[in-house]
């Protein structure tokens, strides 16, 4: 209830700072999904949560939670912590949990903001759970929230949705790290081919 109410307000101050959306229909429209994104600011999730129609259940580094305000805020609008850095077991449990019920995932596979596209720096969450789990991984573009708050935002603010990544030739090849990264930065050259249109 607070997340559907939450969204309609934040919609609203989106689509008045002129929120533009690209390929919502690309999204599917139920089933397990990875909303794999580029991430460029705070605002990212929260651009991505208003614009695609379905809610979406984000991984948010562990640090924000030790606030136990913004802690019970971020849980109350289906976000849940992960420790950055290392393989978190409890936040992989939870996000393989929301999958099999059907559930969207969003989750950046930079693992922190960047101000520029990453070469080397993918990090392998977002293969691991697509692999594990089956779910269909959907890349998104954010654009325009590297631009300051509010001022900045006169400039274009878009969400671009391409088509779900092809993961079926690794579904019966054994999950190793050398194929984490080619899964990883398979997802991420379709995050960047949107960027680049």
């Amino acid at each position: 209830m607070f997340y559907r109410f939450a969204r309609a307000i934040v919609r609203l101050l989106f689509l008045l700072l002129g929120l533009k959306k690209e390929g919502i229909d690309k999204l599917p429209p139920k089933g397990p999904v990875i909303i794999a994104s580029n991430h460029i600011s705070n605002w990212d999730p929260i651009m991505v949560g208003v614009a695609l129609p379905r809610p979406i259940h984000f991984m948010a580094k562990f640090e924000l939670f030790n606030n136990k305000f913004l802690g019970k805020l971020l849980t109350a609008l289906h976000a849940f912590p992960v420790k950055r850095g290392k393989a978190d077991r409890k936040a992989i449990r939870q996000a393989l949990k929301i999958l099999e019920e059907g559930e969207v995932l969003g989750i950046f596979p930079e693992g922190a903001r960047q101000k520029v596209k990453p070469d080397a720096q993918v990090q392998s969450g977002a293969a691991l759970l697509a692999l594990r789990s089956g779910a269909q991984v959907v890349p998104v573009a954010c654009i325009g929230t590297e631009n300051k708050f509010p001022l900045g935002w006169f400039h274009p603010l878009l969400v671009k949705v391409g088509d779900p990544v092809d993961l079926d030739k690794y579904k019966d090849k054994k999950i190793t790290s050398a194929l984490l990264t080619e899964v990883s930065e398979e997802i991420m050259q379709e995050i960047n081919s949107l960027l680049d249109k």
